[in-house]
């Protein structure tokens, strides 16, 4: 499976809408459809975008939209994102202040509504189960960012610095 193949199962899986784990539960429906090695595939790819968005002010938005964010819901907001389709996750992976231009994220600015699946993310493995009965084959570790580099996700001016748009929608404007 490549790239592109990655992306047009997640979108086709997406093209009728519903939420997030329904999509996700499509994208599953659809791998088990394919031979093993198309399973696997998908996976490897999962987790090089996992890999290639590990990115620092990308944790730093989902802190903020989520309410706050441990490794495991970074990893589940990333399952979220891959939902909303390659072109709005490649933009808020090089430009995480544009998560506040998605219609989800605005929602969840006035519902609180946490944006994360894990389901998306266990697509492969559960596919891989249907399909062949067998547990998916081990895959590395996804990478984990020194957390060294991390700055202070609840420091309101950093973050409206670093996310206008999104500071706009998640904190309170500073007192005068």
């Amino acid at each position: 499976m490549n790239t592109n193949e990655f992306w047009a199962l997640i979108g086709d899986a997406a093209r009728d809408g519903g939420t997030p784990d329904t999509v996700a539960e499509r994208a599953t429906t659809a791998l088990a459809g394919l031979d093993a090695g198309e399973i696997v595939g998908f996976e490897r790819h999962l987790r090089r975008v996992l890999d290639a968005s590990y990115k620092v002010d990308l944790f730093g938005a989902a802190y903020l939209i989520n309410g706050g964010c441990s490794d495991e819901g970074f990893d589940a907001f990333r399952g979220w994102l891959m939902v909303q389709g390659r072109d709005a996750f490649a933009r808020a992976v090089g430009e995480p202040d544009a998560l506040a231009e998605l219609p989800a994220v605005k929602r969840a600015a006035l519902t609180g509504e946490e944006l994360a699946s894990e389901k998306m993310l266990a697509a492969a493995a559960e596919a891989h189960r249907r399909a062949t009965g067998l547990e998916l084959p081990e895959e590395p570790a996804a990478k984990r960012p020194n957390t060294d580099d991390f700055w202070d996700f609840d420091d309101e001016d950093e973050v409206r610095r670093r996310f206008p748009g999104l500071a706009a929608l998640f904190t309170e404007a500073p007192a005068e």
